[in-house]
């Protein structure tokens, strides 16, 4: 109720200090979490072939500064080329069908990239939906596992659509208009609704799921999931608990030192860096999606010290 509060009655505040305050740290605890669970995805082959590729959004996010709209066009079709990989590695039966709905959303994100961008940034803030999904796994009943889930949905879905319908516009007012105020709206809400009530309403949503994802990324999966982080451990043993911590609080000092010199500057910056947890995490979710609708699950479960069950 907290994050919806802050969402609903100040959102340009609520997404920019978020994003001072616990970007970089949540960029950190993620890798830590995905590249741990999900470690029998991220491997061999095809963890190097996300690397180069999300490595080259990197490189098309920097260009982008000087280059404009030729980079971005480069960064969408880099993007779908991660999502293609993930779909031939999945080996699902349905992955052509997956391959060739790819085609075309390529085809309209390149009509329509401003779009692209704008679904880019809220499918990031839903995403923790399915690792939450999948983490409830773990949940002793079927009943706890429900009960889990619905919770979820209604503050991923439930919530973000009485948004939308105008149900917290009394609480939010009207915004100041002013070109940071624009620009902010504009990460948020299509290209068309900016300067309108619905896209304040779009800046709220993404004000609460941007806060909301914060808190699944630096409370709760760090303090309810500690296999995952054992696995890490297991995996990047020079990266103990506490580096990984003041490795994230260090690099947020730093970038938050920019964003108080420049904020646009520092979101720039921001925005090459976070390449990696943003990009890393589709194809994680697509193989996780695929495996599951294949009629089992590859994913393994982990023990409380990061191995897995069929390793012991």
């Amino acid at each position: 109720m907290g994050a919806f509060a802050l969402a609903v009655n100040a959102p340009i505040a609520t997404t920019v200090l978020g994003l001072i305050a616990f970007g970089v740290l949540h960029n950190v605890l993620e890798l830590r979490y995905v590249t741990g669970r999900f470690q029998h995805v991220l491997k061999g082959r095809f963890l190097v072939s996300l690397v180069a590729l999300v490595s080259g959004i990197v490189v098309c996010r920097v260009a982008a500064l000087v280059v404009g709209a030729p980079a971005r066009y480069a960064e969408i079709v880099i993007g779908y080329a991660v999502l293609a990989a993930a779909t031939v590695v999945a080996r699902n039966r349905v992955r052509y069908l997956v391959l060739a709905a790819l085609v075309v959303a390529v085809g309209a994100s390149i009509r329509w990239p401003a779009y692209h961008f704008v679904v880019l940034a809220h499918l990031h803030n839903v995403v923790p939906l399915i690792f939450l999904w999948e983490w409830a796994r773990r949940l002793p009943t079927n009943a706890a596992r429900a009960g889990f889930r619905a919770v979820q949905v209604a503050w991923v879905l439930a919530a973000p659509a009485l948004i939308l319908a105008g149900a917290a516009d009394a609480w939010t007012g009207d915004l100041s208009t002013s070109g940071f105020t624009d620009k902010i709206v504009a990460v948020s809400a299509p290209p068309s609704a900016v300067d309108t009530v619905v896209g304040t309403r779009f800046l709220v949503v993404f004000a609460f799921l941007q806060t909301m994802h914060y808190v699944v990324w630096v409370w709760f999966l760090p303090r309810y999931a500690p296999d995952a982080t054992a696995a890490f451990e297991q995996r990047v043993p020079a990266l103990p608990n506490r580096r990984v911590w003041a490795l994230g609080v260090a690099g947020g000092l730093v970038l938050a030192a920019m964003f108080a010199v420049d904020y646009w500057s520092g979101r720039s910056v921001y925005a090459a860096l976070a390449t990696y947890h943003a990009y890393l995490e589709f194809p994680v979710l697509l193989a996780l999606l695929l495996t599951s609708s294949g009629g089992r699950n590859t994913i393994p479960a982990l023990s409380a010290d990061g191995a897995t069950a069929a390793g012991r």
